[in-house]
């Protein structure tokens, strides 16, 4: 590397100037390489001697008193804290001690309460358990500055909302959940401004939707039906900020809420595409004041109405063409959620809501030169004509062709679009 500069210097090709910045730009591109490793090695040290600690304790448990019990159940906290005050103040910029300590002191909180109530038999739950831990493993965050700390909170707090709520249900409610998580989005906001292209930062732009998909369906209880309305809208939601402009250079596999907006929406359309959903929501004496007195009707209210306005904010200079078709699904399935309590036509419309999806989204894919964004389009018509074909009364010849066609329709089209790039390239 170094000899190739002097020989490009020498001849003339570049200047003395030039080769410095050249050699500046690798060494760095060197330094946050081995910087990443030294995160992880060290995260992977905190977490190994960590456990090494509890596998020697273990292994004497039964022969030592309860004081002596109590003494290691605390040994644990005292260490990471110790760990914790010396990155603090001896190694401030330092992220890999940063990290490290901050993850064992995390897991240290979790072993010390475990152990304290088992040896003095507290009774309580694993939905207790974890917001005691979350509640007192929150303040780390902030004070280490600890991303992986705050990945494993947004693990803790919804693996708390789904055991209270989806495994308890309906003895309990997890409306706690919603002020942890609000709790945690300062620390996200911050790394996401100040470290935007940080491998934290991609791993929180998944473990925040996620977390709400998965939390969401805990507030269903009295009216389910309006959930798939609550459930659209957080979709579109996710699709209008994976297309904020803070996205536009980021790859797609970093930008979780692009490809799990864009997968709940298709999911869910599919899931309703059947006249099951309709049928029921017909045929249930659901009344105006008990949908409006619901949690479910104020979760899609607040939801819709966040989206509408960050769907303005974003797109009102620019045109409909500039609209993505994931990001304004859910004004369409709110009218034919309304429009499904009298009329059989919201069945039909659904599916040619889904044909129309994924027509744009093959445009949209062919417009970029994009063949996951197009594959992704021609895979949504595929599934759609495939299942309406399942139902038909046709024999297996007939449908076989059928399949067959599909396929090589598949293949034709991303051969021309293989073709379209490679002589665009060779302009």
């Amino acid at each position: 590397m170094i000899k190739d500069l002097t020989e490009l210097v020498e001849a003339g090709i570049i200047s003395d100037e030039t080769a410095n910045k050249i050699l500046e730009f690798y060494q760095h591109k060197k330094d946050q390489s081995k910087n990443k490793l030294n995160i992880a090695f060290g995260i992977l040290g905190a977490l190994l001697v960590g456990l090494g600690i509890i596998m020697i304790v273990a292994h004497n448990w039964d022969d030592l008193s309860r004081g002596v019990k109590t003494c290691f159940a605390f040994i644990p906290l005292i260490i990471g804290q110790g760990f914790c005050g010396y990155a603090l103040f001896k190694k401030p910029g330092n992220i890999t001690w940063r990290e490290a300590s901050s993850t064992f002191l995390f897991f240290a909180i979790g072993s010390s309460i475990s152990l304290v109530g088992q040896i003095y038999n507290m009774h309580g739950n694993l939905s207790l358990f974890l917001l005691t831990w979350m509640v007192l493993g929150l303040p780390i965050i902030y004070v280490m500055r600890s991303s992986l700390v705050s990945q494993l909170y947004l693990c803790g707090i919804t693996y708390y909302a789904a055991e209270t709520c989806y495994w308890s249900y309906p003895n309990h409610e997890s409306y706690l959940y919603w002020l942890l998580l609000i709790a945690a989005l300062p620390h996200y906001y911050s790394i996401s401004k100040n470290n935007p292209d940080s491998n934290f930062t991609h791993y929180h732009h998944w473990l925040v939707p996620l977390s709400l998909t998965i939390t969401l369906g805990t507030i269903a209880y009295q009216t389910e039906e309006l959930i798939f309305v609550a459930y659209m809208s957080l979709y579109s939601l996710f699709s209008i900020i994976g297309h904020l402009d803070y996205f536009k250079n980021q790859k797609i596999r970093n930008n979780g809420y692009l490809i799990l907006g864009a997968l709940g929406t298709i999911s869910i359309l599919f899931v309703l595409s059947y006249d099951w959903y309709w049928e029921q929501l017909r045929t249930k004496n659901i009344s105006i004041h008990q949908i409006l007195g619901s949690v479910e009707f104020i979760a899609t209210l607040i939801i819709s109405i966040i989206a509408l306005g960050l769907l303005y904010m974003e797109k009102r200079n620019k045109t409909m063409r500039d609209i993505n078709p994931f990001e304004i699904t859910f004004v369409l399935f709110i009218l034919l959620f309304i429009l499904g309590f009298v009329s059989y036509i919201s069945v039909l419309l659904v599916n040619i809501l889904i044909l129309i999806i994924g027509v744009i989204t093959i445009r949209n894919g062919s417009k970029m030169g994009h063949l996951g964004v197009l594959n992704f389009g021609l895979l949504i018509i595929m599934v759609l004509i495939g299942c309406k074909f399942v139902d038909l009364n046709l024999d297996f010849v007939t449908k076989g062709i059928l399949f067959i066609l599909l396929g090589v329709g598949f293949f034709i089209t991303n051969y021309l679009m293989l073709k379209k790039r490679k002589s665009h390239e060779s302009k």
